[in-house]
């Protein structure tokens, strides 16, 4: 894929993921609109980045997607529209009932599923009328394995990768030019992520990839430890389901 010369719209684009994502398309001669619900964050990238267009906007309200596509089409419209937002709750214990399960869930799968086909309906006219266009869904490498913390937030991500999925292939029949691509990451040093230890790749290395997945039109791009993840379930689920969850999440889970 071509990026000089197109336009992105980047949902979550005020900091982590979507932020370097900004800086890195804008070093490929891409024009760039990120979206946030924190206007001070926006603020704040756009004092980084004074390219940048940024727009206050909540992915998961209607109201907030209708406004953003009406500025976004006076503005002259988009060529990428890239679905970085996402939420995580707290971690939570299913086997313990309370009401507290379901509105996390309904958070976590309003912001990281709905949210992502509400933006793709909207915007779905405009990017299949251009001449070379393209959605990226980020996903998760929780899509492949679930994490017993994160339950709620592994099967959010599971539907948005079988989305992602066979949204490509129904463009695929109708010959359409709109292009999709899936972002699974591993776990990212991020503000979501900032009180785990252990192994994480810097948003710039995630980001290095997508960009040279989009340009190779390598529709899957699987990062770090995704990568290895993903075979390793395909071959051995057991050992690839305890590296995800090791011995101290079932510790946390009791106590």
């Amino acid at each position: 894929m071509q990026l000089k010369g197109k336009t992105v719209l980047i949902t979550g684009g005020a900091s982590g993921i979507g932020l370097e994502a900004a800086k890195q398309f804008l070093a490929n001669g891409v024009s760039v609109i990120i979206t946030g619900r924190n206007q001070g964050k926006l603020d704040e990238a756009r004092k980084l980045y004074p390219a940048i267009t940024a727009i206050r906007s909540d992915v998961s309200a209607a109201g907030d997607a209708q406004k953003l596509f009406n500025q976004v089409q006076q503005l002259g419209g988009i060529d990428i529209l890239y679905n970085n937002a996402g939420v995580l709750t707290e971690p939570i214990n299913l086997g313990i009932a309370n009401d507290q399960h379901f509105e996390d869930a309904a958070y976590e799968m309003n912001v990281n599923y709905l949210g992502v086909i509400r933006l793709n309906n909207l915007f779905m006219d405009m990017l299949k009328s251009r001449k070379e266009s393209a959605i990226i869904n980020t996903t998760s490498i929780l899509s492949y394995v679930p994490s017993l913390l994160e339950a709620t937030y592994s099967a959010s991500k599971v539907a948005l990768r079988f989305y992602t999925e066979t949204l490509r292939k129904h463009l695929q029949i109708l010959n359409s030019n709109l292009k999709v691509f899936e972002l699974l990451p591993p776990v990212v040093a991020t503000e979501m992520t900032a009180e785990r230890n252990g192994k994480k790749i810097t948003t710039e290395g995630l980001v290095k990839a997508l960009i040279t997945g989009l340009k190779k039109d390598q529709f899957t791009i699987r990062v770090g430890d995704t990568k290895a993840l993903y075979i390793l379930n395909r071959l051995f689920p057991g050992i690839a389901f305890g590296l995800v969850n090791p011995k101290k999440s079932y510790r946390l889970l009791q106590s």
